[in-house]
């Protein structure tokens, strides 16, 4: 059973894995870290194809502004002793009209219990884009990623809905500069306060 096993062999076992090997346009390659240790936890969506390429996550203009709202330092933001990194999808899925296209779907109820289970010392979760809260807030989610960010009160002090801070989405920050004025601070603040 997964929850048996160390977390060590939980790594190797999620390094291994093909499970959805034929839907990868550049084959499996799991890109996430995860320590028993880390107060912070960052859920995005799938590595990129920068990501795929070089085997670090958020190592990419999205993963540049992640870190500045953060205002984590890369040594911080990549010590896995303090920050967690456990995507929806693991592997890279693949570019489709509009970007990338969404996470595995296999990947999150596969894996995310049994590493979370292995992660007690978590007390912030960053849940970045729709697929994440979605898939972690669930009902708890408004009806547009832009209400359920805005609302972000209502899941602190645990969690912090996000948008996605891809390069994409710089629209959206321009429509919406209450994020960076109001959330962004906050997040600062709490990092902050628990590193």
């Amino acid at each position: 059973m997964h929850s048996e096993r160390s977390l060590a062999g939980l790594h190797t076992e999620i390094a291994r894995c093909t499970v959805c090997a034929k839907d990868l346009p550049l084959g499996p390659r799991p890109v996430f870290r995860v320590s028993p240790t880390a107060r912070i936890l960052v859920i995005g969506q799938a590595p990129g194809r920068l990501v795929h390429a070089s085997g670090v996550p958020w190592d990419d203009p999205s993963g540049k502004r992640l870190r500045q709202w953060m205002q984590l330092e890369d040594g911080v933001f990549y010590d896995s002793v303090q920050v967690g990194i456990m995507p929806m999808g693991f592997c890279y899925p693949g570019t489709g009209k509009s970007g990338d296209l969404p996470p595995r779907p296999e990947c999150a109820p596969l894996w995310h219990e049994v590493l979370l289970a292995k992660m007690p010392a978590i007390e912030l979760t960053l849940l970045i884009g729709q697929y994440a809260q979605n898939y972690y807030l669930q009902d708890r989610c408004k009806k547009t990623l832009t209400e359920t960010v805005q609302t972000w009160r209502e899941y602190a002090p645990t969690h912090l809905p996000l948008p996605h801070p891809s390069p994409r989405n710089n629209l959206w920050l321009k429509r919406n500069p209450w994020f960076e004025r109001e959330v962004v601070p906050h997040l600062q603040d709490r990092i902050h306060s628990i590193l």
